[in-house]
């Protein structure tokens, strides 16, 4: 019988965003890592995504009294001059996909990235960024069932299929999330 995989290390990942709680949660417990999960919030300041993930997990870690982890993460089309980029929530919640599509209506670049960004920090420490990105295109239509939020108009580059078509595991072994957090795992567990 095999040995389970021991989790080493333990951290408490600040979203209101469940989904994004199982796909961490399927990242860093194969990295060894436990995740717990608190739905404090955080005011989010303007900035780029950095700056964001900075100023919440120092905030969250001095509020909570613990290490934390929170993600910044958007949808940055270059066509649109990189919009919504940090705004991609609140346009997720206002237009939509349907409002991206029609935005994207004429347009022949499709070129998007989606981007994440961890940010660490304990009560005392300065916060630390961890950037993870995946190149794609943005597709003519929603496709998928899978994911949420700009998943269905995803197409990483190199596969056929939006995000919103890939099961959470299949994402998530490439995901811009996935090379944030790994980053941060790595990092995480140099620390001793």
């Amino acid at each position: 019988m095999p040995k389970e995989r021991q989790i080493q290390k333990s951290i408490t990942f600040i979203t209101g965003n469940q989904h994004k709680v199982l796909e961490a949660q399927g990242i860093l417990n194969n990295l060894g890592i436990s995740l717990e999960h608190a739905d404090i919030g955080y005011p989010e300041i303007q900035g780029n995504l950095e700056d964001v993930a900075r100023y919440g997990a120092q905030y969250a870690a001095r509020r909570l009294g613990k290490p934390v982890i929170v993600e910044d993460a958007g949808l940055f089309i270059k066509a649109l001059k990189w919009f919504p980029g940090t705004y991609s929530s609140y346009v997720q919640e206002t237009i939509g996909n349907k409002g991206i599509l029609k935005l994207m209506s004429d347009v022949v670049d499709r070129y998007a990235e989606f981007r994440s960004v961890i940010g660490f920090c304990t009560p005392k420490t300065e916060p630390e960024v961890f950037l993870g990105t995946v190149k794609g295109q943005i597709g003519y239509e929603e496709i998928g069932r899978f994911g949420f939020a700009y998943d269905p108009l995803f197409h990483p580059e190199g596969y056929e299929e939006s995000f919103g078509e890939m099961k959470r595991d299949e994402k998530n072994r490439f995901s811009h999330r996935r090379k944030s957090l790994e980053k941060f795992a790595l990092w995480y567990k140099s620390q001793g």
